[in-house]
């Protein structure tokens, strides 16, 4: 685990899912997008059948994510997304599914 340098733009999100968001590869199709997106954190599936996942980077990434998690993988059916920021000392170096 790194500190986050002060002059880094660097923001944290913590982002719920709701919807068909269960066993239609959305959890792979997110850990793409943030790759491509060049985001750190992870995102998992939680017992009630929404999906959890804390988003690390620049401001602008973070947007085109949430944009791309509204929409989802070609399976999925997405009914709402909701964030928050989070205050956090820890960097991800890279997104993972847990």
């Amino acid at each position: 685990m790194k500190s986050l340098s002060s002059h880094l733009e660097v923001e944290t999100l913590s982002v719920l899912v709701r919807g068909k968001v269960q066993g239609v590869g959305f959890r792979a199709a997110t850990v793409r997008q943030a790759h491509l997106l060049r985001l750190g954190g992870w995102v998992r599936n939680l017992d009630d059948g929404r999906v959890e996942a804390l988003l690390q980077g620049e401001h602008d990434a973070l947007d085109r994510m949430l944009s791309w998690l509204l929409q989802g993988p070609p399976m999925a059916r997405v009914d709402e997304v909701t964030h928050e920021d989070v205050r956090t000392q820890r960097h991800y170096d890279r997104f993972e599914q847990i």
